[in-house]
């Protein structure tokens, strides 16, 4: 009896360490839900819904004016209605216009090209905060949402363009084998607002105030990158300017892409009009935003949707 009662208690049974739990979870093919995959395979993942990237670029630029009784003829008269409004203020106004060939072109010109850029890194700020409710529900990369939405803002500067091209032609300025340039100045643009697009939409992603400063940014940087005016013909005019001020306003992505458009449409644009090694300007910066936007989005790939 004494011999029984002083029999000491069973040993509970350690508790799994966190390396066992782990092998056990790989042993049967199981993984940390939403977790960030490798480089390469989240590559191939966002490859694999490129048809998902682009039906969703459609479906947002056709619902976008899906209530206006115009339609999709906004898409053209949009930036139009907002050269109109930049040439009579800086062009009649303020008299940018003097000393620039072909204005209204070169206007033109600016005002498309700006706002592709603009309206992407607008939207890819958003991207993330404004569609939680997608981002929750799905399984998916989430980078393919701010490369929609410069994919968007590309298939509306594609319909701008034909407008762009009718005002070149009723301005006198005929078709040339220059026009052909307008592809790789596109896709490197595209490249750039789609870098800029993914740094944003995990910037924006974090805090969503960001949202309501980007208009004063972009409004800053538009003025800063020759839209209204030439910024070659502008500085020259102020002697007294630091030689490296010209240089830096020039070689600005936005003003880089806004040149090279102009430079393969309007023939008066030459490329003395151009900085130097414009080319390998713009393709350091589509480098630099595109990669670099594209890894610094994906490190906090399973931060999204979160909190």
């Amino acid at each position: 009896m004494t011999q029984a009662l002083h029999t000491p208690p069973p040993t509970a049974p350690a508790p799994p360490q966190a390396h066992d739990l782990a092998a056990l979870a790989a042993r049967h093919g199981l993984a940390v839900s939403g977790a960030r995959p490798s480089l390469p395979e989240y590559i191939r993942q966002l490859w694999a819904r490129r048809h998902f990237i682009s039906a969703f670029a459609t479906a947002k630029l056709t619902s976008q004016y899906s209530q206006a009784k115009l339609g999709q003829v906004w898409q053209v008269m949009t930036p139009l209605l907002n050269a109109a409004v930049y040439y009579f203020i800086f062009g009649m106004l303020l008299g940018t216009s003097h000393g620039v060939p072909d204005y209204i072109p070169f206007l033109v010109t600016g005002v498309f090209v700006w706002t592709f850029t603009q309206s992407s890194i607008m939207a890819g700020t958003r991207a993330i905060s404004g569609n939680l409710g997608l981002v929750r529900a799905l399984h998916f990369p989430r980078a393919a949402l701010p490369i929609s939405f410069a994919l968007q803002q590309l298939q509306q500067l594609l319909f701008s363009m034909a407008a762009l091209f009718v005002i070149l032609l009723c301005f006198g300025i005929p078709v040339a084998a220059s026009w052909v340039l307008v592809i790789p100045a596109l896709f490197l643009q595209f490249t750039f607002n789609a870098g800029v697009a993914m740094v944003m939409a995990r910037m924006g992603a974090k805090t969503p105030d960001i949202a309501q400063l980007m208009p004063f940014v972009l409004r800053t940087w538009m003025y800063a990158s020759g839209v209204m005016f030439s910024i070659s013909h502008v500085t020259s005019g102020h002697k007294g300017l630091p030689s490296w001020v010209p240089e830096l306003l020039q070689a600005n992505p936005a003003a880089v892409y806004i040149d090279l458009m102009r430079f393969a449409l309007i023939d008066s644009f030459h490329g003395s009009q151009l900085p130097p090694h414009v080319w390998a300007i713009a393709t350091g910066w589509a480098l630099l935003a595109g990669v670099g936007g594209f890894i610094y989005f994906w490190k906090a790939e399973e931060t999204y949707g979160r909190g």
